[in-house]
């Protein structure tokens, strides 16, 4: 996930991402609002639970409300702080036995195993991070009759005008692209931006546009 906090120091402070993300989320006591976002819950509610996998879970809301859907979850992030703030979120809701945390940086190891969901959800960094191969290791870790499910930002926020010329955020299309999808193999369901409305730091209402990018592998 990404969080662009004007306190938040340079990546270039840090020996590492694990050491950056660490840092981050050790200078407060909770970085995301604690709810799973409005896109998960939309495209996943109704569907029969089974194993799912949660790339880059953060505090771990999200792996945590599917836990409570009856899935069993594999919940990975970078930073063991969040990893550690997850856990005890999921033990909380009484749910600790149905969530597997596991530490990874995602560009060098990948949880093992095949799943009947995984989700990326707003899987961008302030440094660099091979996401075209994470996403295609995660497209890989799909079962068959599963969906993998992308959300993503296609731009910077309405109050910040291009602050930083250099990053490129991906269109649907082109996340769709990258995944390098074999033919006949993959059902496209969603590929789409959606706005929605969010407030600045200051308390200002605006606006970001995201995306999703919803695929299923054929059953075989």
């Amino acid at each position: 996930m990404t969080d662009h906090s004007h306190e938040t120091p340079s990546v270039e402070e840090f020996g590492s991402m694990e050491e950056f993300w660490d840092d981050r989320y050790g200078r407060s006591d909770r970085i995301w609002s604690g709810n799973p976002n409005v896109v998960l819950v939309r495209e996943v509610t109704g569907t029969p639970p089974g194993r799912a996998l949660d790339l880059g879970s953060g505090e771990g809301a999200d792996a945590v409300w599917l836990a409570r859907q009856g899935w069993r979850v594999t919940g990975t992030d970078i930073s063991g702080v969040a990893l550690g703030r997850a856990a005890e979120h999921a033990a909380a809701e009484g749910l600790a036995d149905r969530i597997d945390w596991q530490r990874h940086d995602l560009g060098e190891s990948f949880p093992e195993g095949t799943y009947d969901l995984v989700s990326a959800q707003f899987l961008h960094s302030y440094g660099e991070m091979p996401r075209e191969k994470i996403l295609r290791s995660a497209a890989s870790a799909v079962a068959p009759g599963g969906v993998l499910l992308i959300v993503g930002h296609s731009g910077f926020p309405s109050w910040e005008e291009n602050p930083h010329p250099d990053v490129h955020f991906p269109t649907p299309e082109e996340v769709l692209e990258s995944l390098d999808l074999p033919d006949g193999k993959w059902e496209v369901q969603i590929c789409e931006e959606h706005d929605r409305s969010q407030t600045s730091p200051d308390g200002r209402p605006g606006h970001r546009t995201d995306n999703t990018v919803k695929v299923r592998r054929l059953p075989e």
